[in-house]
C-alpha cells in the first residue's frame, strides 16, 4: 500500500481525495481501530486496511456530493498522518 500526501490531495494507491474535501482525521489505537473495522464498520467507508497493523487514522470526508462517510487507514504512525492531512 502505498500513501501519498501533497498539498493538493491525499493518495492511496490508485484512490485520491482532494484534501479540501477532508474533515476530521482521528487517531486510532488498537482497541479503537479494532471497532472502526468490525463492529462499528460502515460498509460505505473506504478502507485501506492492512489486518496485521493494529493502528489507524480514521479520515473523515466532508463533501456532500460523495456518500463515502470517511477513509479508515491503516497506519504506524498516525499521529505524524494527521499533521501531514491538517
Amino acid at each position: 500500500m502505498v500513501i501519498e500526501i501533497d498539498e493538493k490531495e491525499l493518495r492511496i494507491n490508485s484512490a485520491h481525495i482532494e484534501l479540501k474535501y477532508l474533515g476530521e482525521v482521528t487517531v486510532l489505537d488498537t482497541q479503537a481501530m479494532r471497532y472502526a473495522r468490525g463492529r462499528d464498520a460502515d460498509p460505505s467507508a473506504y478502507l485501506a486496511i492492512r489486518f496485521w497493523t493494529p493502528r489507524g487514522v480514521l479520515v473523515r470526508v466532508k463533501d456532500s456530493r460523495d456518500m463515502t462517510p470517511y477513509w479508515l487507514i491503516s497506519s504506524k504512525r498516525g499521529e505524524q498522518f494527521s499533521k501531514a492531512i491538517g
